[in-house]
């Protein structure tokens, strides 16, 4: 199967695209976002990888014509696991954030949480192609981001802000001008999972409680999240607080049973 086919975009429109992988038909399927800079071209998120991402990109016009006077595309993981870091390897600039790096340089698919299946794959992106034999492929980042780092794309900055919780390196990226949050795993609309290796309810709580400090003080008003669609500063509220208000003692107990079993499953399945 060949890029044009496993993806599929729209415009959100001031240079900005949204990518999906047509065939990966699973509420794990990440939102992948390509953002058109007048000197940095930047994509976050990458999907599973299957097939060529930068292909696609090229073949689509994404990056507008003046590409060869730029700087290398910079893909950026709000996080490491498999259905956001899958594709990472294929770009020559890749970021992450600190406490992940050598999950991501070592292929380490423990921390990366591979765990996909061929029913999610309604179509297989290549003859005899089996989810078991699916792994994260290691790639050294060129950029190792923390909290405070700024990206410059010339038109537009990207803040970066360490937000974890659902894992120890996950961030968002906060355009302040325009008052985007891609946001990652760290809020979608759906159920947030924190019951993942390296998951950690405390520190969830506390950035959902920054993202409602961000809310009120009207600095989001559009969430570009990691799956699902998009929301505004409202749903971000109500998302963020039922969370801070639902993890009390019984959830944090319960999260910490599933992580274990969870844990065991997935080395038995990836390592």
């Amino acid at each position: 199967m060949s890029a044009q086919d496993w993806y599929a975009h729209k415009s959100v429109g001031d240079g900005l695209f949204w990518v999906q992988e047509r065939f990966y038909q699973s509420g794990n399927r990440a939102n992948i976002w390509v953002i058109r800079g007048s000197h940095q071209d930047v994509v976050i998120d990458t999907g599973l990888g299957l097939r060529s991402l930068p292909e696609y990109i090229k073949a689509n016009g994404l990056l507008g014509d003046d590409s060869q006077r730029k700087n290398p595309v910079l893909a950026i993981g709000t996080h490491v696991h498999f259905d956001h870091a899958g594709g990472l390897h294929q770009f020559q600039q890749v970021g992450v954030h600190k406490t992940e790096v050598d999950a991501l340089a070592n292929g380490d698919n423990f921390e990366t949480v591979t765990w996909l299946s061929d029913r999610e794959v309604v179509e297989t992106p290549t003859p005899g192609w089996r989810a078991r034999q699916y792994r994260v492929k290691a790639v050294q980042p060129t950029h190792i981001l923390q909290e405070g780092d700024v990206i410059n794309l010339g038109d537009r900055q990207l803040n970066v802000l360490h937000m974890p919780g659902h894992s120890r390196g996950s961030i968002c990226l906060h355009d302040a001008e325009r008052k985007l949050l891609f946001s990652g795993d760290v809020v979608y609309d759906g159920a947030m999972i924190d019951w993942l290796p390296h998951s950690h309810v405390g520190d969830y709580v506390r950035s959902c409680e920054r993202l409602l400090a961000m809310a009120e003080l009207d600095q989001v008003e559009q969430v570009l999240p990691g799956h699902f669609n998009t929301f505004g500063a409202k749903r971000l509220q109500r998302l963020a607080s039922a969370y801070v208000s639902g993890a009390g003692a019984c959830h944090r107990l319960s999260a910490c049973a599933i992580r274990s079993v969870a844990s065991i499953a997935l080395r038995s399945s990836c390592c």
